[in-house]
């Protein structure tokens, strides 16, 4: 299978400071997450707010879950079937756009929400794992910005995984 082709545009300022396009392009940096996930970081911030100065290329930062604290990710994900299994929690709210194929996410409890192309979802620190049993890839946008620990009751809710 090949790697979701997904278009990345950057606007920037020239030094006069005048608007420009600063990059036009197909994502390219994919790497492999875990087996059968693949992963393309379209944006990086490392502060909040985020700082839209500067000539760098913050897509091509690594970035795990965010940056730093308070920073965030803009990412492409390309669960292959049969994607490795990876429970886990961030701290970090995620807004999540199916852009092609289906997907299950399993919560910690058993329970499953199938989504399909055009579904969005909010993830918000919750222990989660994805799920590919179909036949083709499922692609995310995914947007994760940095959030403090989830509370429940008298207990903070850690990230893992």
């Amino acid at each position: 299978m090949e790697l979701p082709k997904v278009r990345r545009v950057v606007t920037g300022h020239d030094a006069s400071g005048k608007a420009i396009v600063k990059i036009d392009e197909l994502c390219a940096n994919y790497r492999e997450g875990r087996p059968g996930a693949f992963v393309s970081n379209v944006w990086t911030t490392d502060t909040m707010p985020a700082d839209n100065s500067g000539q760098d290329d913050k897509g091509q930062r690594e970035g795990k879950f965010t940056m730093l604290e308070n920073g965030s990710v803009f990412r492409i994900i390309d669960f292959r079937p049969g994607v490795q299994q990876r429970v886990h929690r961030t701290d970090t709210i995620d807004y999540i756009v199916v852009m092609s194929g289906e997907i299950d996410m399993e919560l910690e409890t058993g329970e499953e929400v199938h989504l399909k192309s055009g579904d969005v979802m909010v993830q918000r620190g919750t222990v989660h794992n994805w799920i590919n049993r179909g036949t083709q890839s499922c692609v995310l946008a995914v947007i994760l910005i940095h959030a403090n620990s989830v509370v429940a009751g008298d207990k903070t809710l850690t990230p893992f995984g």
